[in-house]
C-alpha cells in the first residue's frame, strides 16, 4: 500500500511539471528515428542500416592535429564566428568546389554542427505566422525547428517518378502571402535525390518572384556519384537570398565533432552571430583545429570514402531491386529509399517486422513526413558485408510476406 501511494505521489509530480512546459514542447513528437531504434537497443545481431553516420573513423592526421592542439594548450574560446583560419579555409573550399564566393570576414559562421545552423538561421528569420517551405520527404528536424521559433511548417510532398526532385508546380501550388523561406536539402535524406543547375533555374525564379529567403541544407554535397553537386546559392541571384549550411560530419566523417558552417549575405549571418554568441559562444576550438585540417589534408581521404559509398550504393541498389522492391537510383548521400507497397505493409508494419524477425534496423519513411509512407530509409554507410547480409535477411522476409506468413 505504502510503494502505491508513492508511485501515486510521483506520477502527481510528474504531471503537476508538464503544466509549467510550453504547449510547443509538449506538442512536439520525439524524433521517429530514435525512438524506432530504441527497439533495437540490447538485441543481438541486429545489422543497422539506419543511422545517418559514416561507418569510417576520422582520418588519423585529423585527430592528431586535435590532439597536438590539447598538448599545446589550445583550450580557450575562439571567436564567435569561429577562428579566421578556419573560415578561410571554409571560404576558398566552397569557392573551389562549388563556384560560390563568400567573404571569410562577414559571410561564414563556424557552428556546432549543421543542426546548430539551420536553427540559428530558422530563428534569425521567423516571425510568428510565417509559412516556411519545406520539400518532403525530408531530414526531420526543420518541421519541429520551424514550430518551436513560431513558424508554420507547409511540407511539399515530392514523388519517386520525379527521382524526389522539387518540381517547380509543386512550390508554387503551396505559395502563399505568408511564406517567407524555403528549406532545401539536396541531396536528399531521405532519399539521395539530387537538383541539377537545370533543375534548380525554375525553382529560382519562383524564389525571385515571391522574395523568399532560402535555406539550401547542403551536409551531403560532397556525396554525388554521377554529377558534382550544384549549389543554389551559384545559381544567378540567389547568393544573397541563401543561407547555406553545411559542415563536416558526412563527407570527412566527422559527426562527433559537430563543426558546421553557414555562409551567407553578411546581414543574416550577423543576426544568426548574435543568438549564437549567447546560446554557445563559439564552436569547440579542438573541433575548429581539426576542421581546419580536414580541409586543408583531407580532401584525398574524402574521395577515397565517397568512392566506397559509390560501390556500395550500386550494390543496395540491385540487391533490393533483385528481391522484388522498387527503387529509385539514389545519386547522393548514402540511402537508398525502397519503396515497399509491394509487402501490403505499411512502412512501419514492414520496418517493425524487419527489425523482429529478420534484424536488420531501418527507418520506415513515413517519420520524413509526407510523401514518406510505403518507403523505406537504409544507410549503406555500413560494411559490404553487413549489406549483403542484410538484403539476404530482407529478401527472405519480403518472400515470407508474398507468401502470406
Amino acid at each position: 500500500m505504502l510503494i502505491n501511494q508513492e508511485e501515486q505521489s510521483k506520477e502527481q509530480a510528474v504531471k503537476s511539471m508538464s503544466s509549467y512546459l510550453t504547449p510547443r514542447v509538449q506538442e512536439m513528437q520525439p524524433s521517429g528515428i530514435r525512438r524506432f531504434f530504441d527497439l533495437a537497443n540490447g538485441s543481438k545481431d541486429i545489422i543497422t542500416l539506419g543511422v545517418g553516420e559514416p561507418d569510417f573513423i576520422t582520418p588519423w592526421h585529423v585527430r592528431e592535429a586535435c590532439v597536438y592542439s590539447l598538448e599545446r594548450g589550445y583550450t580557450s574560446y575562439t571567436s564567435n564566428a569561429g577562428t579566421p583560419e578556419l573560415r578561410e579555409a571554409i571560404s576558398h573550399y566552397l569557392n573551389d568546389s562549388f563556384q560560390v564566393e563568400y567573404n571569410p570576414q562577414d559571410e561564414v559562421l563556424v557552428t556546432v554542427g549543421g543542426s546548430e545552423a539551420i536553427d540559428l538561421a530558422l530563428r534569425a528569420l521567423i516571425s510568428p505566422g510565417d509559412e516556411i517551405l519545406v520539400p518532403a520527404p525530408c531530414y526531420i528536424s526543420y518541421s519541429p525547428i520551424t514550430s518551436i521559433s513560431g513558424g508554420v511548417p507547409v511540407e511539399i510532398e515530392t514523388f519517386a517518378k520525379d527521382d524526389f526532385k522539387l518540381m517547380a508546380d509543386q512550390l508554387r501550388a503551396k505559395i502563399t502571402p505568408k511564406s517567407k523561406v524555403l528549406i532545401l536539402n539536396y541531396p536528399s535524406n531521405p532519399t539521395g535525390g539530387i537538383m541539377t543547375y537545370e533543375d534548380w533555374l525554375p525553382i529560382a525564379k519562383l524564389v525571385e518572384e515571391h522574395d523568399l529567403i532560402v535555406i539550401s541544407d547542403e551536409i551531403y554535397a560532397e556525396l554525388t556519384f554521377n554529377q558534382r553537386h550544384t549549389s543554389f546559392a551559384a545559381l544567378p541571384g540567389m547568393k544573397d537570398r541563401t543561407i547555406l549550411v553545411s559542415g563536416f560530419s558526412k563527407a570527412f566523417a566527422m559527426t562527433g565533432w559537430r563543426m558546421g558552417y553557414a555562409c551567407g549575405h553578411p546581414e543574416l549571418i550577423y543576426a544568426m552571430l548574435k543568438i549564437h554568441q549567447y546560446t554557445v559562444m563559439c564552436a569547440p576550438v579542438m573541433g575548429q583545429v581539426a576542421a581546419l585540417e580536414a580541409l586543408t589534408n583531407g580532401l584525398e581521404e574524402k574521395d577515397r570514402m565517397i568512392d566506397s559509398y559509390n560501390q556500395r550504393r550500386r550494390l543496395v541498389v540491385k540487391g533490393l531491386r533483385d528481391i522484388g522492391l522498387t527503387c529509385h537510383e539514389p545519386e547522393g548521400a548514402f540511402y537508398a529509399f525502397p519503396s515497399i507497397t509491394s509487402t501490403g505493409l505499411s512502412s512501419e508494419q514492414f520496418a517493425q517486422r524487419l527489425l523482429l524477425e529478420a534484424k536488420v534496423a531501418a527507418v520506415p519513411g513515413n517519420v520524413f513526413g509526407a510523401g514518406g509512407e510505403g518507403f523505406l530509409r537504409c544507410s549503406y554507410a555500413t560494411s559490404v558485408s553487413n549489406l549483403n547480409e542484410a538484403i539476404h535477411r530482407m529478401g527472405e522476409l519480403v518472400h515470407q510476406i508474398k507468401l502470406g506468413n
